[in-house]
């Protein structure tokens, strides 16, 4: 990270945020020093949205309090903190419109607390963190079965945010907007910014916030009421996952870097590029997205606060049929802080976003009731 940053000319800096730990049964049986690893790259004109992607660089074997045996984590988690300090190598020397951080992050094997360290700092400090995405377990093609899927990347993004006050969950009952957290629309903006021929990849989304009894460090900024989400290989194979390095029957377990595919590794990061870059280089998500419900009518009236994005070029509406997955159809409203869609708003789901100077949009933002 470091020598990344000595090519940035200054923009990007780097830290290690160290906390003291104390006792967390089961799995932190005493204070523990945990430190994380933190490249920023300043942005250029609207430095206050940051934009976050990280690894765990922390691995286990197979009792999660063994701290003698070897582990080497080779798929969980350093392939994930190889993405991170790619895109650290790869952007220092560039200049986004918005702030990247690149984290390698302790304690996520014991629970997830150097990522839930980082999310609390932001919090604190009111960082505008508009996305955060972790890379945990992104090293390997290969399922357990032998088969390999080699373009595909999931990505699990939450619908029912973690955040959600009593308040919230009322309005969404009340107005379906279950598929629409800020969680999925990332997904979106991830599958129209990083399928093409540059990644070679297919994202497959994924509705759940992780697997069955799994979790990784994205779910701590959820808990901070931050967008995440987490990239995970397509399929995994668990004799190379918090395993004692062993032969047993002729079969090699342990999380070794010969299991890993590096050209696959390599697609992910791509994946990751062009999702932090098209972020940071397009205008933020819009704040304040409201949908009028002062009267009936078979009409759609969306009003929205103005970005203060320099390079800010004015705004879109878009729409889909409630059970379709992706937005299917958009207009362009220009500059302006509302709209008028002769569609009725009982229909279908609107989303407003905003567009960059360059033609980069920004992610959607999905509208609440403005009585």
């Amino acid at each position: 990270m470091t020598k990344s940053a000595e090519r940035s000319g200054g923009r990007m800096t780097v830290e290690t945020q160290s906390y003291l730990q104390q006792p967390a049964p089961p799995r932190i049986p005493v204070a523990t020093t945990i430190t994380n690893v933190v490249a920023t790259l300043r942005g250029s004109t609207t430095p206050e949205r940051v934009y976050v992607v990280s690894g765990h660089y922390d691995s286990r074997c197979s009792d999660p309090l063994d701290a003698t045996k070897d582990a080497p984590g080779a798929d969980d988690d350093a392939s994930g903190v190889a993405v991170a300090m790619e895109l650290a190598r790869v952007l220092a020397t560039r200049r986004p419109a918005a702030t990247i951080v690149f984290a390698a992050v302790a304690g996520e094997e014991q629970g997830l607390f150097g990522a839930r360290h980082m999310a609390t700092l932001f919090k604190a400090a009111g960082t505008n963190v508009q996305a955060m995405f972790t890379n945990d377990i992104v090293g390997s093609s290969r399922a357990d079965d032998g088969t390999r899927d080699p373009r595909t990347i999931r990505l699990f993004a939450e619908g029912v945010p973690t955040s959600e006050t009593p308040a919230q969950a009322d309005i969404r009952r009340a107005v379906g907007g279950e598929n629409d957290s800020p969680s999925r629309q990332l997904a979106r903006f991830v599958r129209s910014v990083a399928e093409n021929e540059a990644t070679g990849m297919t994202v497959r989304v994924i509705h759940r916030r992780d697997r069955y009894l799994r979790g990784g460090d994205h779910i701590p900024f959820l808990e901070q009421g931050y967008p995440a989400a987490r990239f995970t290989e397509p399929h995994e194979d668990y004799a190379h996952q918090h395993q004692d390095v062993r032969v047993e029957n002729g079969k090699q377990f342990g999380d070794l870097p010969e299991f890993c595919d590096f050209p696959f590794i390599a697609r992910v990061a791509r994946v990751n590029a062009a999702t932090m870059w098209s972020l940071a280089t397009a205008p933020g998500t819009p704040e304040d997205v409201r949908i009028r419900t002062n009267r009936l009518t078979n009409e759609t009236d969306l009003v929205w606060r103005r970005g203060t994005d320099p390079d800010l070029a004015g705004y879109e509406v878009v729409w889909r049929e409630t059970t379709a997955a992706d937005w299917t159809h958009v207009v362009r409203v220009g500059d302006t802080t509302e709209a008028k869609v002769d569609l009725s708003k009982d229909n279908v789901f609107f989303g407003v976003r905003a567009v960059g100077k360059n033609g980069h949009r920004g992610p959607v933002a999905f509208p609440t009731p403005l009585s």
